[in-house]
């Protein structure tokens, strides 16, 4: 079996305790106060939209209080990151006046005994790789997840993804980053009904 020494947690989609254990693999990350989640994709193609169906699957957990404000999310079903505006993305977050960590997600094409299998990697995403684009890297660590097989016609394959298998995919990964990252609570919230002292 190909082993990969960057890869830091794997999990297949269908195991029961699979986000428990990509949450346990992401706590163990070195994670700064900020964190930035970059969710790689497009709305354009079902294989491609894994990255987007997250990104707003993380707001919607981040309007209801479940991830702290200190999570920045890149890219949704409404406003994808993807190769025509990646680069400013990178240049938005290597702007900013604050020390993060960079998650970056995206789908990927593997083996076919991969399917389904997400990991979670150290080092940055090299995004375009499968369909033979030439993109900037992004990211401190990235997330990605083998929607299909890898070896011909790529755009073509990541087109005919079943939509369903991306949307299970999606959900452990949000359950994952909503356990993880939202146990870091910022210093400032206090218990229902407990005034702060002043």
């Amino acid at each position: 079996m190909f082993f990969d020494p960057d890869v830091l947690g794997r999990t297949h989609f269908g195991d029961p305790l699979s986000s428990a254990t990509l949450a346990v693999t992401l706590a163990s990350l070195p994670l700064k106060p900020y964190v930035d989640i970059v969710c790689v994709g497009t709305d354009r193609s079902t294989g491609d939209s894994l990255g987007p169906f997250i990104g707003s699957a993380l707001l919607k957990r981040q309007e209801e209080g479940l991830l702290p404000w200190s999570v920045r999310v890149h890219g949704t079903i409404h406003d994808p990151v993807h190769a025509l505006n990646l680069s400013n993305v990178v240049d938005q977050i290597n702007g900013e006046d604050r020390e993060s960590t960079v998650i970056a997600i995206d789908a990927c094409l593997g083996r076919v005994k991969s399917i389904g299998y997400i990991s979670v990697k150290r080092g940055p995403l090299h995004p375009g790789t499968g369909v033979s684009k030439k993109l900037p890297t992004i990211g401190h660590f990235h997330i990605i997840g083998v929607v299909n097989v890898a070896g011909f016609m790529e755009h073509v394959v990541l087109q005919n993804t079943r939509l369903s298998l991306v949307i299970q995919m999606a959900d452990v990964i949000t359950e994952a980053l909503t356990i993880c990252l939202g146990s870091h609570l910022s210093q400032a919230e206090v218990a229902p009904g407990v005034s702060p002292t002043l």
